[in-house]
C-alpha cells in the first residue's frame, strides 16, 4: 500500500467491526477516504509548465554534486601529477591520499541524518560547504603529504554531509511520477563533476583544480537561497505558514483542482499534517531497544549481510579502483591514447549511463540488470587484460583494444552492478528500521570501497602488473553474477511487504518458489479448515 493510502487507513484502523456486515461497510468507508486521498496526484497538471518549480528546485538542490564527483575523481589526476613533480611521497602514501575521502563517509552520512532533521535539509548542505572550502583551501596550498590527507579528509566529509540531504529535499518536493528522473540529476551532476575533473586535470596543475572547487561549492549554495526548504521538514518543526508557502511556490503553476474549495497547494498540506501525525503515533513506544531487535529478525539481519556481499563483489569488481586510479590505471595498461583523454572519455560515458539508468531502474528487473551487467563486465575486463598482456609482451599492434574494452566495461557497470546496490539498500529493510538499516549499510559500502582503492597497489604487486588485475576483476564480476542468480531477490514493482514476507520465509532466492508453493498450500490448507468449521 502506498504511503498516502496507509495514511488514510491507519485513521480507523481501531474501528474493525466484529460482525461480516460492519466490517463490509468499514471497508467501504476505507476505499472512500483512500480515492479521496488518490485524487490529489489526479488534480495535478502533468505538463512542463506545473512541473517547471520542482525542476528549478531541483536542479539547484543538486548542483552541490559536481564538488561531490570531483572530489571523487580527484586521486585520479592528483597522484600522477604529483609523480610528475616529485613531491615528497612514499609509495605507501599513494592510496592513502586515494582512499581516504571515503573513510569519514560513514561518520558524515550517520550525523547528516541527525543535522538535516535538526535544522533542515537546505541548511545542510550549506553546512556542508563549510568543511569543503576549508578542504580544498588546505590541498590547494599544501606542501606536504599531510596537508593532502587532511584535505581530502575535510572534502570527503563535506560531500558526505551535503549528498543525502539534497537526494531527500528532491524526494519531498517532487510529483510521485517525477521522483526517479528528478532524482537522477544527482548522480548526473556528480558525473559532470568527474568529466571537469579529467578535462581540468589534462590542461591545469592539480593546484589550479583545487582552488577552482572553491565556487562548485560555494556557488550551490547561493543558489539554493532562492528555493523553499522542504515543506514536508516545515510540518514535521510545526511551521506550518512556512510549509504552506513552500507548497504554494512548488506548486505555483498547478490549475484549481476541480469541483474543489482548496488549492492543491492547500490540500497538499493537510495531506502532509496528517501523515505527520501518524508517523508521530506510529513512534511513541518505538525507541531504540525496539530497533535492535528488529535487527535479530530475519527481516533485518539477512537483507543486511545480502547487502554487505553484494557491496564486497561491486568494490572489487574494479568500479570505483578504475576511478580513483584512472590515469596511472591508463597508463598502465600500455595504450598510446592520453591517459587524461580516455579518464575524460571514461567519465563521460558514466554522465551519459547516469542518466539512461533512469529508464533502465524503470524498466527492468534488478537481478537481470545485475547478472547483465556482471556478465558484461567479465568480459570487457577478460578482453582487455588479454590484450594489455600481448601489448606489454610485443605480440600486438592492436592499442586500441583495451581503452575502448574500459569504455565498454563502464557502459556495463552502469547497467546495473554499480547503481543498483546502493537503490537497493532503500528497497529490502521493513520501514521501521530502514533509516538505521540504510546508514549501517551505506558504512559498510563506504568502508569496503576505502579497502578496495587502498588495495590497489597489493594488487597490482599480488598479480603482477595491469592484466593480472584485470584478469582479477574479471573473476570477481563473475562472483557477483552467481552471487546474484542464487542470492540476490528481486524487487522490481515489489511491494515493501512483499519483499518483508520473502525474507521471513527465504534465505536464498532459488529455493524461494518451492517454499512460496509450500505456504500456499499451507494457507490453503488452513482455509478449508476453517470453512469447514464455519
Amino acid at each position: 500500500m502506498d504511503p498516502i493510502s496507509a495514511s488514510c487507513f491507519s485513521l480507523h484502523a481501531e474501528e474493525n467491526a466484529r460482525a461480516i456486515i460492519e466490517e463490509k461497510k468499514q471497508d467501504e468507508k476505507f476505499h472512500e477516504i483512500i480515492v479521496s486521498c488518490r485524487s490529489l496526484s489526479f488534480y495535478e497538471g502533468k505538463n512542463v509548465k506545473t512541473l517547471l518549480p520542482q525542476l528549478i528546485a531541483t536542479v539547484l538542490a543538486a548542483s552541490f554534486h559536481i564538488v561531490v564527483g570531483i572530489a571523487l575523481a580527484f586521486s585520479g589526476i592528483l597522484l600522477p601529477q604529483l609523480e610528475d613533480e616529485n613531491f615528497p611521497i612514499s609509495p605507501y602514501q599513494r592510496p592513502w591520499i586515494a582512499s581516504v575521502i571515503v573513510l569519514v563517509v560513514p561518520i558524515g552520512a550517520i550525523s547528516g541524518g541527525f543535522i538535516m532533521d535538526s535544522i533542515g535539509r537546505l541548511n545542510t548542505v550549506k553546512l556542508a560547504a563549510i568543511p569543503g572550502v576549508l578542504g580544498w583551501i588546505l590541498i590547494a596550498m599544501a606542501t606536504n603529504v599531510p596537508m593532502l590527507i587532511m584535505g581530502r579528509l575535510l572534502t570527503g566529509l563535506a560531500s558526505a554531509l551535503g549528498t543525502s540531504p539534497a537526494i531527500v529535499y528532491i524526494t519531498e518536493i517532487a510529483r510521485a511520477d517525477m521522483r526517479g528522473s528528478l532524482i537522477s540529476f544527482a548522480p548526473a551532476y556528480a558525473s559532470l563533476g568527474m568529466v571537469l575533473t579529467f578535462l581540468k586535470g589534462w590542461f591545469f596543475s592539480w593546484r589550479v583544480v583545487a582552488w577552482s572547487c572553491l565556487g562548485y561549492t560555494v556557488i550551490p549554495c547561493i543558489l539554493i537561497m532562492f528555493i523553499p526548504e522542504s515543506p514536508a521538514w516545515l510540518v514535521s518543526k510545526g511551521k506550518i505558514e512556512q510549509a504552506s508557502t513552500s507548497l504554494a511556490w512548488i506548486n505555483k503553476y498547478q490549475p484549481q483542482p476541480e469541483n474543489k474549495p482548496h488549492t492543491l497547494a492547500e490540500m497538499q498540506l493537510a495531506q502532509l499534517q496528517k501523515e505527520h501525525q501518524k508517523k508521530v503515533d506510529e513512534a511513541t513506544g518505538r525507541g531504540a531497544i525496539y530497533k535492535a531487535r528488529a535487527f535479530l529478525k530475519p527481516t533485518g539481519y539477512k537483507p543486511l549481510l545480502i547487502l554487505i556481499g553484494l557491496f564486497l563483489m561491486q568494490q572489487f569488481s574494479g568500479i570505483y579502483i578504475t576511478l580513483f586510479h584512472s590515469v596511472r590505471f591508463f597508463e598502465s595498461v600500455g595504450s598510446p591514447m592520453n591517459a587524461y583523454l580516455a579518464s575524460v572519455l571514461l567519465s563521460a560515458v558514466r554522465l551519459v549511463m547516469s542518466i539512461v539508468d533512469t529508464y533502465l531502474l524503470r524498466t527492468f528487473s534488478r537481478r537481470s540488470l545485475i547478472m547483465t551487467s556482471g556478465l558484461g563486465m567479465a568480459c570487457c575486463m577478460l578482453l582487455s587484460g588479454l590484450f594489455t598482456m600481448w601489448i606489454h609482451d610485443g605480440t600486438t599492434t592492436m592499442l586500441w583494444v583495451p581503452v575502448t574494452a574500459l569504455l565498454l566495461y563502464v557502459v556495463t557497470s552502469m547497467i546495473g552492478l554499480l547503481p543498483i546496490p546502493w537503490t537497493m539498500t532503500a528497497e529490502l529493510f521493513p520501514i521501521e528500521i530502514r533509516g538505521v538499516a540504510h546508514s549501517i549499510a551505506y558504512s559498510m559500502a563506504n568502508i569496503l570501497m576505502f579497502l578496495a582503492v587502498q588495495s590497489y597497489e597489493n594488487l597490482m604487486l599480488a598479480f603482477g602488473g595491469a592484466a593480472g588485475v584485470q584478469f582479477f576483476f574479471a573473476v570477481v564480476s563473475l562472483v557477483a553474477v552467481v552471487y546474484t542468480f542464487v542470492v540476490i531477490p528481486e524487487t522490481h514493482r515489489k511491494k515493501l511487504s512483499e519483499i518483508e514476507d520473502y525474507f521471513n520465509h527465504n534465505v536464498i532466492y532459488l529455493g524461494q518458489k518451492k517454499k512460496k508453493r509450500k505456504a500456499a498450500e499451507k494457507d490453503a490448507a488452513e482455509q478449508s479448515v476453517k470453512l469447514m468449521s464455519v
